[in-house]
């Protein structure tokens, strides 16, 4: 009876122990940024000197209400195993083995390459693609301009065959105001339309046939990403995104949300919610920086809903946009903002890729150093036209010890993972 009572006290001990990860991603004075199994970005005063790069384990009570990165932890040594912080229940989890037996055997330039979704340039497409092994290219209109079905294919299959590593091809084909592809009339006989224009005629079920009609094209292109649909709430015409949005309020949005990506699944192209947090009836971000003024409260019961909507239906990944969001962080824009990420991953439970808006656009003033903070605010991918300022700005940072190489590390491994989940890397 005495050894049961012990057993029991032990036991009742044990349960009340558990264990957290996290890695440190970039030291600063006083204090460290750590990133944790749940890619949540946290800062945290440490009683002992950790150095960049460092895994943590910290041991803490589980009805303990203080912060679990701060106090007692231990560090912890890496091995040719994944690392405990990055054993996470992501949906790119099963192929996390896989592709870290590739990142090992890449160079930091060539990790820092994956992370990177690039404007497809003007010339030397292909042999910019070959020296830099990028993680992707990303299309616009003019890219499409005059080709014909058997020329895109032939563009996108030759640069497809210079990659090492299978990239991504990326698209805004939304309908109506935003289409890159169809409005070729040689790709598409018509060009398709808005989101607005489809529920209005045939309310779901024409989104539905839309967003089938959508992907069958592009797949046939050799398009495996579509940086749509656009699930910002706005009802009033007057509003900047209204043109590019379903125009209904947060219910209907979120079943937009929902109808798309669901209808998506299985036909070879990857979609992409956006703009998160949500525009509301904040302006154009094209040519500057927009200011979101709204309560926490009206973000958090109108504007999430639809993406936690296609996140609960199967969404891979989440653009996020360059808003300044007062109520969250009245500092940066939300792409830059580890604030705005950890909602996203707290909040709403997201374990897929999360993508900036493009870097080159107005709001941001300096590719270089918004890449930097970009990535320490829990990016996965970067949307980026100029490349050249991106990478070195990821090279310099790491050099100098400002973002941690294993960072980087875990970066290259779940875009590798993610293509293995898309089928586009076997």
């Amino acid at each position: 009876k005495e050894t049961e009572v012990k057993k029991e006290e032990k036991k009742v001990t044990k349960e009340k122990i558990s264990k957290s990860y996290a890695s440190v991603i970039s030291k600063n004075e006083g204090s460290v940024t750590l990133q944790d199994s749940k890619n949540i970005i946290k800062e945290a005063n440490l009683n002992s000197e950790v150095q960049n790069g460092d895994m943590l384990e910290f041991v803490h009570k589980k009805d303990d209400k203080t912060d679990e990165f701060a106090g007692k932890h231990k560090v912890i040594a890496y091995d040719d195993k994944l690392p405990k912080a990055w054993d996470d229940e992501g949906i790119f989890k099963k192929y996390y083995n896989k592709a870290y037996e590739k990142i090992q055997k890449m160079s930091l330039d060539e990790k820092i390459a994956q992370i990177l979704l690039v404007r497809y340039p003007d010339s030397n497409q292909a042999e910019t693609l070959k020296s830099n092994k990028f993680g992707g290219y990303i299309f616009y209109a003019k890219d499409f301009k005059d080709k014909n079905y058997s020329d895109v294919q032939e563009m996108m299959n030759n640069l497809q065959s210079v990659s090492d590593i299978p990239i991504l091809t990326a698209v805004d084909e939304e309908g109506g105001k935003v289409i890159r592809v169809s409005s070729n009339p040689k790709l598409s006989p018509t060009p398709f339309k808005s989101p607005r224009e489809l529920y209005l005629e045939g309310g779901f079920d024409k989104i539905k046939e839309d967003t089938i009609n959508k992907c069958n094209l592009l797949h046939d292109l050799g398009i495996n990403l579509n940086l749509a649909p656009v699930v910002d709430v706005t009802t009033n015409p007057d509003d900047y995104m209204y043109a590019r949005a379903l125009g209904e309020d947060s219910e209907k949005t979120s079943e937009y949300a929902e109808t798309v990506i669901k209808a998506s699944k299985g036909l070879g192209v990857t979609y992409v919610l956006k703009h998160f947090p949500g525009y509301g009836n904040n302006s154009d971000t094209h040519t500057g920086s927009s200011i979101d003024n709204r309560s926490y409260e009206d973000i958090l019961n109108n504007d999430l809903p639809p993406f936690q909507s296609g996140i609960k239906a199967g969404a891979e990944a989440v653009l996020v946009s360059h808003n300044i969001v007062n109520s969250v962080d009245g500092d940066n824009p939300a792409s830059l903002s580890a604030k705005v990420h950890n909602l996203l991953r707290e909040n709403l439970g997201f374990t897929g890729i999360i993508i900036t808006d493009d870097l080159g656009m107005g709001a941001i003033d300096d590719t270089k150093e918004a890449t930097v903070k970009a990535v320490l605010a829990g990016n996965d991918l970067i949307i980026t036209t100029d490349w050249e300022s991106s990478m070195a700005g990821i090279k310099e940072a790491t050099d100098n010890g400002r973002i941690s190489s294993h960072l980087i590390d875990k970066l290259a491994l779940r875009i590798i993972s993610w293509k293995y989940y898309m089928g586009i890397l076997r």
